[in-house]
């Protein structure tokens, strides 16, 4: 894999686990309020890290570090993210996967060999919307494919949509809620304008605590656990 970054150490990414996080390199979305740019613009790549030096940090805090979190850009670009993952497991850390789902034949196949302990998945929009958000565009039926994989797999998971009031609105929170029935949760996450793919998105401002009770309180209404961050 193309490894952009390196976490050694995060209380807060893995769901009850002290974890490390991986970040691969390169995106198929263009998510204008993207915090990671340098993971997404190949003018900002660094060199890839060595997948050693990782493995090398891994094994020496070996019952110390519980899980590791790969993220990016999206890690279902890499043909080889289930080969990576194996070797994760194999350490005896577990793992957690975050993805934009637009790689779902990759994403059962991790889920097949049981090779993720926890799914985080980005839904950007209502699917009407999509290619608006994600400025590219977007197979939906893909996104739906890989929802219900999701939801299906039995695996602990997350739904996680980043709330900006240019781009999304309730009623739009509310399709998306219709499109995730049956997940274990949905968060919300409220953007934040510190570093952003599309400079512009540094101008928004970020959504009011009422705001955000009143999108929680919306999807909870639909019966689709619900929380913000």
């Amino acid at each position: 894999m193309l490894i952009g970054g390196f976490q050694k150490f995060s209380l807060s990414d893995f769901p009850g686990k002290i974890s490390s996080i991986v970040f691969t390199q390169g995106c198929n979305f263009l998510c204008p309020y993207c915090h990671n740019p340098e993971l997404v613009e190949p003018d900002s790549y660094v060199t890839p890290l060595d997948e050693a030096t990782i493995f090398s940090f891994l094994k020496s805090r070996r019952g110390r570090i519980q899980g590791v979190v790969i993220t990016g850009g999206e890690p279902t670009l890499h043909e080889d993210l289930p080969e990576f993952l194996e070797r994760v497991r194999k350490i005896g850390c577990e793992v957690k996967l975050d993805t934009n789902g637009s790689n779902p034949a990759l994403l059962e196949r991790i889920i097949s060999s049981g090779l993720a302990d926890y799914i985080a998945l980005d839904v950007k929009a209502p699917l009407r919307l999509y290619p608006s958000v994600a400025r590219v565009p977007v197979n939906t039926a893909d996104i739906l494919r890989s929802i219900r994989l999701v939801i299906e797999s039995g695996i602990p998971h997350e739904m996680r949509t980043t709330y900006l009031e240019t781009l999304l609105s309730i009623d739009d929170m509310r399709e998306i809620a219709e499109m995730v029935k049956g997940c274990r949760l949905l968060v919300v996450q409220s953007f934040r304008p510190t570093k952003a793919l599309d400079p512009a998105m540094l101008e928004q401002p970020t959504p009011s605590s009422h705001t955000l009770e009143n999108l929680r309180a919306a999807v909870d209404a639909m019966g689709v656990p619900c929380e913000t961050r």
